[in-house]
């Protein structure tokens, strides 16, 4: 069994979109809109099959605070040296880097990052 996809919504799916594509290496299909639900998404496809979902309704708000759920997203790069150059290349273009890079407690090396809308994404080996 393996996980299909992750589902993230967005207020600026362009933003996303472009954010996962250019960084992390994605390829993104066509467009999806239904003017009756709101509703528009994206689906970004990376090497080795993980799919991500980018979906927009109108009339959605961010929470106030943290909550309960998924708290982030991890890509893997391949080596630490990868780490390093992608976690440069974000805080170059001006991206909110949260930790690292480092090696955590339990022996990963890894860094982590905000996407455009504030949701955390970890960058590893």
């Amino acid at each position: 069994m393996n996980i299909n996809h992750v589902a993230i919504w967005a207020d600026n799916l362009e933003l996303l979109r472009s954010f996962y594509t250019e960084y992390f290496g994605g390829c993104c299909g066509s467009r999806y809109h239904n003017p009756t639900k709101g509703f528009t998404s994206y689906i970004v496809a990376f090497d080795g099959g993980a799919r991500l979902e980018l979906m927009h309704k109108d009339g959605l708000s961010r929470p106030l605070e943290p909550h309960l759920g998924f708290a982030h997203i991890s890509f893997s790069v391949g080596d630490k040296e990868s780490v390093d150059s992608l976690t440069a290349r974000l805080r170059r273009d001006g991206y909110v880097i949260v930790d690292g890079p480092r090696v955590t407690g339990d022996g990963f090396y890894e860094s982590a990052v905000e996407d455009p809308e504030g949701n955390i994404v970890e960058i590893t080996v």
